[in-house]
């Protein structure tokens, strides 16, 4: 019998009051399922919502200190246990188990930096005119936020919302991907062993038409930060709008890769397969568009393919797969459904393209790594997100070309460049209209510290990691103050 998990909410583990539940299931194996979680209700969204709001006073009065402390303790706790979250991460998601393993450590490391914080300044003193005054300002929490986090990432994502929300004094209600909760649950399960005051952190799972409305639509919550699709995030902009809360969307990317002729093509190779089949290309910054210089373009795809046919696919908990299933059904149709349609278009087709069958492979979502060739910057695989491990490559006549081709889309997350030519480095990070620049580096892996997010349909101006990400999460408070007498 699989093992069936409560929810945290108001400091208890819940079922659901509907008595229902959500399978989690095994993407790399259907028949196994993970674990079963409550299929909560609108009642239980409620429920959860008033116990963050009836928290918030009390959390807010604790000292950055002593809730940095928590923070702290939290993610040793989630290392202690790393090995256990890696595992049932892969079997809930798909991802090997190094990547779960990677994933799981650089959650705690969202802690570790947020909870730090806690023994940092707020606020700034700023002169007056006025004799005798004194002028400062207070950085202060929003209230309740809603976290809604997706199943690509399911520990790393909702711990980099979670620790900046908590130190700045929020309390937090997180709707986890309803394919992946339990990645979440352990995260929840660490906060509240680390000692965090009952209705600070509250969890709740099921299907977004039956609890993500009312968690939307709850008068109490200030502040909602959402990761996942384009078209979901800003449907969540438009519903609460009028509201006057604050919104933080990171949302889709159509990430590229130029190669100018002056690269090594061996790195390069290296650098779009890392970031393009890696996590099975379920990565908002995956790069799923390869812009190569004319005259690098042969040595380019020898290179790359060469890369392609190394990558071992299969069951993630096995140490010898490099790359594991898609997610679900959904998913690997619209893996495979892109890859038709960049056929029906013109591209063709120079590795992989195909679902996967046979005994290791029959009872789940296994595709091979695709590339595909001879694709115009208007064809839809060359514009819309795919989500999966499809890389299509153009040609570029030069670095301003490829710029142009970079940002011909509706995205503007991340884009990197491989060159020699620092010129042509400096060109390219001015030049491409997205949020996040690498050169010679993949189009994945943005540091804790470091400002992340993207520009036009791939996110809101506000930005995650680093104090940017925090300064989401608080409001700034002016005082001018006079002592009286004076």
């Amino acid at each position: 019998m699989p093992e069936r998990y409560k929810n945290l909410v108001a400091g208890e583990w819940v079922e659901s009051t509907s008595g229902e539940s959500i399978e989690d299931r095994n993407p790399a194996d259907t028949s196994e399922i993970v674990g079963l979680f409550p299929s909560m209700t609108a009642e239980d969204a409620n429920r959860a919502v008033g116990a963050a709001a009836a928290a918030f006073r009390t959390w807010k009065a604790l000292t950055p200190v002593a809730r940095g402390a928590i923070l702290s303790r939290a993610a040793e706790l989630i290392r202690e246990r790393a090995e256990v979250i890696a595992r049932d991460l892969t079997r809930e998601m798909g991802k090997t188990i190094r990547e779960s393993r990677g994933e799981v450590t650089r959650a705690s490391y969202f802690f570790d930096y947020y909870g730090a914080y806690g023994r940092l300044p707020v606020g700034d003193y700023l002169p007056d005119e006025r004799d005798g005054v004194f002028t400062f300002t207070m950085r202060e929490p929003l209230g309740v936020v809603l976290v809604i986090a997706p199943w690509n990432d399911p520990a790393l994502t909702p711990a980099r919302k979670l620790a900046p929300a908590l130190i700045a004094g929020n309390t937090v209600v997180l709707k986890p991907a309803t394919l992946t909760p339990l990645s979440a649950w352990h995260l929840l399960r660490a906060l509240h062993e680390a000692g965090m005051p009952k209705g600070v952190v509250n969890m709740v799972t099921g299907p977004a038409r039956s609890v993500g409305n009312a968690l939307l639509d709850h008068p109490e919550i200030k502040g909602v930060t959402f990761t996942g699709s384009t078209a979901v995030g800003l449907g969540i902009q438009v519903r609460v709008a009028g509201r006057n809360i604050r919104v933080q969307t990171e949302m889709g990317g159509k990430n590229a890769m130029v190669v100018l002729k002056d690269a090594d093509p061996k790195l390069a190779a290296e650098l779009a397969a890392a970031a393009g089949f890696g996590q099975t290309g379920q990565r908002c910054t995956a790069t799923s568009r390869v812009i190569v210089e004319r005259q690098a373009r042969e040595a380019f795809m020898d290179a790359f393919i060469e890369k392609a046919e190394r990558i071992i696919v299969g069951s993630g908990l096995e140490d010898s797969t490099t790359m594991g299933p898609v997610v679900d059904k959904s998913q690997l149709d619209t893996v495979l459904q892109a890859v038709e349609t960049g056929k029906r278009e013109g591209a063709s087709i120079a590795f992989g393209g195909e679902r996967l069958g046979g005994d290791r492979f029959d009872r789940g979502y296994f595709v091979t790594p695709t590339v595909l060739e001879n694709v115009s910057p208007k064809m839809t695989v060359a514009q819309e997100e795919i989500f999966g491990p499809v890389v299509a490559v153009m040609e570029a006549a030069d670095v301003d070309a490829a710029i142009d081709i970079v940002n011909g889309t509706r995205y503007g997350l991340s884009a990197a460049v491989v060159t020699r030519s620092l010129e042509a480095a400096h060109a390219f990070a001015r030049g491409v209209d997205t949020g996040c620049v690498a050169v010679n580096l993949p189009t994945v892996g943005w540091d804790v510290h470091v400002p992340f997010g993207g520009f036009k349909e791939s996110g809101s101006p506000f930005k995650e990691h680093g104090i940017e990400g925090l300064q989401f999460y608080q409001r700034v408070k002016s005082v001018a103050m006079r002592v009286a007498g004076i």
